[in-house]
């Protein structure tokens, strides 16, 4: 959450005129440290097919978040490599799912970074249910309850509904937001970046802020809302007399989406503001003590959630979607199809397989007949066998000729029985054969003219101000102690086949800036729309110091390597480079 209170989460849609009704007896709040419960009994059918989210499979995906800071840093913070490293293992479950997933690039953000967009197959565009939670967390501590408990949350349902598979009547689209810490940065680029149409299709969003908290509360957005309904209708059931969410209001991703005439709701368990005498009555724990007592701070990790508080949103995650989006139950007999790994290189001449899975996920097992299709030129594709029951596997061969078509391409593994089911392999065929190997970056260190560089007037240069590391030429980016966006850029083809891809550079800071704590100035590095990392006045240091990054995952791509350096109005930061490199081997 945003500022000295809440942070951001997930969210969800109600529609007009809908009812919400629950015929269950109160359930007492038991004491935080439970770890399940009881569901609720409800007359609705959707209440009834709506599942049980497993709280364990949602803190096993805070273990993750939690590792994924302590190997990068200690943090998650928008545009490092934590929060990149996040992003991709929400990305790589989805897509496993069966997701419809896109990044999308937040240029205006305070560090530029990747908003996650996930859309499930089924439902009327028109009408869309849409969940949201930010990804990042501060550059304190590695935000496991502010905000991996809302990511994880939003993500064991997403995945809880792709394995469920039911009818739609509604499209189903989640978010993880970035740059949530920054000023709610990544949600106001995504809203923004809607047409009147578009925003009009989305009939509700629901955000998801701190849902763990460990001296936690029960929160509702706009708790007397239509759209609140399905949130508070699931809590009622409980017996947990949820509040307004004071303490977020306009602090959260919810927020943008309000002032663009989005309904708005979500759930909140609390953040710095303290718990009184009347809530820890009927919800547990410690009166005046704050919600969460690690809030912004380096205690946020895995110790720092509520089960119990988990469980409860997780679950009431699910009832509402279910309520909003799901029809009249599963499919009868139904199957899910999934191929491991989802990547595969393969030279001309020789082959390569894959694992094709399938399972049941509703009814009955049956018959499942396999293809596939999109394989280029010259690659021919087999399954042994052919035909499994769902629930069985297959080993797909994939066989390049020796003519066969170069390049990158996406394979589509098709399972048709009562229903047809896809999954997609990405395939990239090389010419020779192994490793091309060796450095692919031209002219890495500037002593060749600007070939085959794309850069601002000026950055290569032999000017004196800034000495190079070698030779006599360096890329100066910024350093005008004026307002001046500056690029750097190249187009790299990376061989497949490889061992190991490692893209190093140079870089010195050299700056005027007096603050230790503000970047008033930064250099962005991206390859391709990922941002690898983020430099800034702070980290301003005498001489050169090598930055080196692991780009294993665009072999076989022709991407583009760019440095953004971008100034402020006064002071000047130097961003200089030299001797790039991007060793294959």
């Amino acid at each position: 959450m945003r500022g000295r209170t809440l942070s951001a989460g997930i969210a969800l849609a109600v529609f007009a005129g809908m009812t919400v009704t629950l015929a269950a007896q109160p359930v007492a709040a038991s004491p935080t440290t439970t770890m399940t419960e009881a569901r609720p009994i409800a007359a609705t059918a959707a209440a009834l097919a709506a599942p049980d989210i497993s709280v364990s499979n949602v803190q096993a995906h805070l273990t993750q978040f939690n590792s994924i800071a302590t190997s990068n840093g200690g943090n998650r913070r928008a545009g490092s490599a934590g929060y990149t490293a996040s992003l991709t293992y929400v990305k790589t479950r989805l897509q496993s799912a069966g997701y419809t997933v896109s990044e999308q690039y937040c240029s205006s953000c305070t560090y530029p970074s990747n908003n996650l967009i996930a859309e499930w197959p089924g439902g009327p565009t028109d009408q869309v249910v849409m969940f949201g939670a930010h990804l990042d967390g501060v550059s304190a501590g590695p935000g496991i309850n502010d905000n991996g408990t809302g990511s994880a949350t939003l993500l064991e349902n997403a995945l809880v509904l792709a394995a469920q598979n039911p009818t739609m009547t509604k499209k189903v689209r989640f978010a993880w937001w970035t740059d949530e810490e920054q000023g709610l940065n990544g949600s106001r680029f995504y809203v923004n970046s809607l047409n009147t149409t578009q925003r009009g299709y989305i009939k509700g969003y629901y955000n998801f802020d701190m849902v763990g908290s460990i001296n936690g509360g029960y929160f509702i957005n706009r708790v007397t809302s239509t759209t609140a309904a399905p949130l508070k209708a699931y809590w009622d059931s409980l017996g947990l007399q949820p509040e307004e969410n004071v303490e977020g209001q306009g602090r959260s991703d919810d927020y943008y989406f309000q002032q663009a005439g989005i309904p708005t709701s979500g759930y909140a368990a609390g953040a710095s503001a303290r718990k009184t005498s009347s809530q820890a009555a009927k919800w547990g724990g410690t009166a005046n003590s704050a919600y969460d007592p690690c809030y912004h701070r380096a205690c946020d990790t895995t110790a720092n959630v509520s089960a119990t508080v988990l469980n409860r949103a997780a679950d009431g995650v699910a009832y509402a979607l279910w309520q909003l989006a799901v029809g009249g139950g599963t499919p009868t007999n139904d199957f899910s199809v999934a191929v491991s790994p989802t990547t595969r290189t393969v030279a001309r001449g020789a082959s390569t397989t894959a694992t094709v899975s399938t399972a049941t996920t509703a009814g009955s097992a049956q018959s499942v007949s396999l293809s596939a299709s999109g394989a280029p030129s010259g690659v021919s594709v087999s399954f042994s066998p052919s035909s499994v029951t769902s629930g069985g596997s297959a080993t797909m061969t994939l066989t390049a000729s020796a003519s066969a078509a170069t390049g990158t391409f996406t394979v589509t593994v098709t399972g048709t029985g009562s229903v047809t089911r896809t999954a997609s392999l990405t395939l990239t065929v090389t010419g020779t054969g192994g490793c091309a190997g060796g450095q692919v970056i031209g002219n890495g260190g500037f002593e060749n003219g600007s070939t085959p560089w794309t850069a601002s007037s000026g950055v290569i240069t032999n000017a004196s101000g800034q000495p190079a590391r070698t030779g006599s030429y360096k890329a100066w980016l910024n350093g005008y102690g004026s307002t001046r966006t500056e690029n750097l850029s190249q187009s790299v083809t990376v061989p497949a086949g490889c061992a190991s891809y490692t893209l190093s550079f140079w870089l010195h800071i050299d700056t005027a800036e007096t603050t230790s704590s503000t970047a008033y100035d930064r250099l962005t590095v991206q390859v391709g729309s990922t941002t690898l990392a983020t430099y800034s006045n702070l980290n301003a240091a005498a001489g050169y110091a090598q930055r080196s990054f692991n780009v294993a995952g665009f072999a076989g791509q022709t991407v583009t390597l760019r440095f953004t350096g971008t100034e402020d109005s006064s002071l000047q930061t130097s961003f200089v480079i030299d001797d790039v490199t991007l060793q294959a081997s």
